[in-house]
């Protein structure tokens, strides 16, 4: 089943929005809750709705390829590929791509791609 390339504007802009809004729990919000919780729950909503804007395909599949995603980095971090990069000084990497393996994370992008997965079947 070919994957049909378009561009979404209502993914695309909602990608850029919830970007937006990870830039700025990255650098102003410093909780216990909203930055590790919320943005890793957020961070898989804005990835998905990045893939849809690019890539009309079924919600499950995109969803489930998004978690797996997600999986991946957080194994890496647990291999602590930061290190491996040599980007152990760059905040940036740091940032994006994480230090730290939590089975919260896990737990975290799990809720994220339920409540995609539920707000697409609402919407449909």
């Amino acid at each position: 089943m070919p994957l049909n390339r378009t561009f979404n504007k209502h993914y695309g802009l909602l990608a850029l929005c919830l970007f937006i809004i990870e830039v700025c729990i990255a650098l102003y919000v410093h909780d216990a809750i909203v930055r590790p919780y919320v943005g890793d729950v957020l961070v898989v909503i804005l990835i998905y709705c990045f893939v849809k804007t690019f890539v009309d395909s079924p919600v499950l599949p995109t969803a489930i390829v998004v978690l797996v995603f997600a999986y991946v980095i957080e194994w890496l971090q647990y291999l602590q590929i930061v290190n491996w990069l040599g980007l152990q000084h760059n905040a940036i990497a740091r940032t994006v791509i994480g230090t730290t393996f939590q089975w919260g994370d896990i737990l975290a992008y799990t809720l994220g791609v339920i409540v995609v997965v539920a707000i697409e079947k609402v919407r449909k």
